[in-house]
This record gives C-alpha cells, sequence and structure tokens, in this order.
C-alpha cells in the first residue's frame, strides 16, 4: 500500500495523512491516532526518502561520542544507549553518532548543523560550567539534556533524576543508624552529577550536627578498579576506632571494588561496616546477586534512554513546546548491607593489682 492508496482509504488528503504520520502538531489527535491505526493495519510504512522531502526531516536524531585515548564507552552508556535505541526503532527514528574528542566538540556540533544530518541532539554528562547548551542553541539544534548544569543557560529542557535527594536520604539513613563516620566514593566531580550527589551528603550531615570536614570523599570514574583502590586507601592499615563506618558509593561498579576490597580486609557487612550504593538498574549486575545484599537508591537508565528518545522526537515535532524540566524521585531500597554504626570499644582500665605487679 502507498500514500495515495492509504489517503483514498481514509477519505483524507495525502497532505494530512503524511503530516499525520510524521508527528506534526496541527494535526488533531483524533485524526492521528485514526491514520496510525490504519497505517498499521494495513502494513503500511513511508519511504523514507520521500518522507524526508515531505517533512525536510532527517529523520533522524544525534549525539557526538566523546573519543580519545582517556575515554571509555562505560556499561552505563551502553544501557543507556539500549533504552534510547528501543524506542527509536518504535518511532522509526535513526541514531546518528558522531565521534570527536573533547576538544573538537563544538567543530562536530557545527558540521551537524551545516549538514543537517539530524533533526535534533541529545546533551549527556552535564560539565559544572557547560559550554554546549548555548553552542547548540546558536546553531539552532533542538536538543534535550540528559542531566542539569550547574551553572544553566536560562530555560533548556532536560531530564534528570534526583541526584542530591538520593544521596541525601542514603546518608541520612546512614547517620540514623548512628554512623557519624562516613566516607563518600563518588564519581568525577568534573560532572554535575556528582556535585550534586555530594551535596544532598553534606546536607544531611549538616542537619545531624556533622562537620563537612569529617566526610572522606573521593572523587573518581566509576569503575571496579578505582573502587578497590579507594576502598583500600581508606580501610587498610586504619584504626578501627576512627576508620569510616559507613560507605556510600556512586555506583554499582564501585561497589564492586569496594566489596572486594572489604573481603580482602576481613571486614564484615554490616557488622564493621555499612554500604549505600547508587543502582542505575542493569540487568547484569544486580544487588541482589551480592553474598550481601546492598541496600541502594535506584533508578533505571534504561528508562531513562527511551524516555530521552521520546521527548527529544516530540520537541522535534513541535508536540512538546517550552524548556521542560523533568526530574525523577529515586527508590531508596533498604536490604542487608546496612545495620547500625558498631559500638566501638574502649581499651580496658589496667586495675590496681596489675599496677602493684609492676
Amino acid at each position: 500500500m502507498n500514500l495515495k492508496q492509504l489517503s483514498e482509504l481514509l477519505q483524507l488528503s495525502q497532505t494530512t495523512v503524511s503530516r499525520a504520520l510524521n508527528g506534526y502538531p496541527e494535526v488533531a489527535e483524533q485524526t492521528r491516532r485514526r491514520v496510525l491505526e490504519a497505517a498499521q493495519r494495513h502494513g503500511y510504512k513511508p519511504n523514507s526518502n520521500a518522507r524526508k522531502l515531505a517533512t525536510g526531516r532527517a529523520g533522524s536524531i544525534g549525539y557526538v561520542l566523546p573519543v580519545g585515548r582517556n575515554v571509555d564507552l562505560d556499561p552505563h552508556f551502553v544501557e543507556f544507549l539500549s533504552g534510547l535505541g528501543e524506542h527509536a526503532l518504535a518511532r522509526e527514528v535513526d541514531l546518528s553518532l558522531t565521534p570527536a574528542p573533547y576538544e573538537r566538540e563544538s567543530e562536530a556540533y557545527r558540521r551537524i548543523a551545516a549538514s543537517r544530518s539530524v533533526d535534533g541532539v541529545y546533551l549527556s554528562s552535564m560539565r559544572n560550567d557547560e559550554q554546549r547548551i548555548a553552542l547548540v542553541r546558536s546553531l539552532g539544534i533542538p536538543f534535550l539534556a540528559h542531566g542539569r548544569a550547574l551553572k544553566p543557560a536560562e530555560g533548556y529542557a532536560f531530564l534528570d533524576i534526583d541526584n542530591e535527594g538520593a544521596f541525601h536520604d542514603a546518608a541520612r539513613l546512614l547517620l540514623q543508624l548512628g554512623h557519624r563516620r562516613l566516607a563518600f566514593i563518588n564519581g568525577d566531580t568534573d560532572f554535575a552529577f556528582a556535585v550534586h550527589r555530594l551535596n544532598g551528603v553534606i546536607r544531611a550531615m549538616t542537619a545531624h550536627g556533622l562537620p563537612v570536614e569529617s566526610l572522606q570523599h573521593h572523587s573518581a570514574a566509576m569503575n571496579e578498579e578505582n573502587g578497590y583502590r579507594l576502598a583500600m586507601d581508606l580501610f587498610r592499615d586504619s584504626d578501627p576506632l576512627t576508620r569510616p563506618t559507613g560507605v556510600l558509593s556512586a555506583s554499582m561498579f564501585s561497589t564492586l571494588g569496594i566489596v572486594r576490597a572489604f573481603n580482602q580486609l576481613g571486614l564484615r557487612m554490616p557488622k564493621d561496616v555499612s554500604i549505600i550504593t547508587h543502582d542505575d538498574v542493569f540487568p547484569f549486575l544486580k544487588p541482589e546477586s551480592f553474598s550481601v545484599q546492598l541496600t541502594t537508591t535506584r533508578s533505571s537508565i534504561r528508562a531513562a534512554g527511551a524516555r530521552i528518545c521520546e521527548r527529544l522526537v516530540n520537541i522535534i515535532s513541535g508536540t512538546e513546546s517550552g524548556p521542560v524540566a523533568e526530574i525523577w524521585p529515586v527508590e531508596l531500597i533498604v536490604r542487608a548491607s546496612t545495620g547500625p554504626a558498631p559500638e566501638e570499644r574502649k581499651p580496658a582500665r589496667r586495675g590496681r593489682a596489675a599496677e602493684a605487679a609492676e
């Protein structure tokens, strides 16, 4: 079936059917649903080249992919991309990746704008002083940000999770359990999400009257080796009376290394140390699969990828207007890795008989 036949079947003009299929906002919702249902029922799929000519759109969304010697495509990105890709497939939208090192990002966005190879882009890994927002806006590229910059430009569309609230609640739980010596193995604080998380921990400590200086905070890329290294630095050769009793971890992958260090040092969860980690809901790494099930803050990064695609397509088509700020709450799930702070055993006082014997 072609467009002309589908239009005749529905007794609508070819222009109306084409606009309905391509998400134009001026088409009534009832008409759009009728067209989409008929197209699905009769197996109609628009020719991609004809659709591009008719709409003036590329039918593709873009992402500038960081590359370089010091750049790793970690599992967080892969899981996010899986969610985005699934939704793009359902919407018959292509995904275009433009590789570029950090220092040449602006060139990549300028090439995208000049070639009109994509209809919009999504921005991720938002930095503390984000420059890309102003750039893509000046180039006229529709965009959606995954995350928030610390110093944002005015009014831009984004999707984020409540990183500050999540780690505030996690730190508060440890404090309520009596922990007063906390450590935080955080992500890279060059990125805004890690700063938001640190702010949440500090807010909880301040509310409980603890000095911020008492927090042992470490910032690094979220992977197993960094988790192991930092945990060994914190706990190896440490005094049980001064070492942390509660640990916050930014990622399940960091926690793999942290737990490996605990096992090597003979530290038991939660008897000797409690830990709370952030779970991005990876199908291959579950908090319940650890020997001691992990207490977590939980939010699906795959679901975020799907939502980013959905909203970006809507921004491109005009069905989402205005800079919508969307912040997802994060769930705190208490499991076996958290418990009361260990009792501090003070050295026994020497009796008079022992003193007299000397």
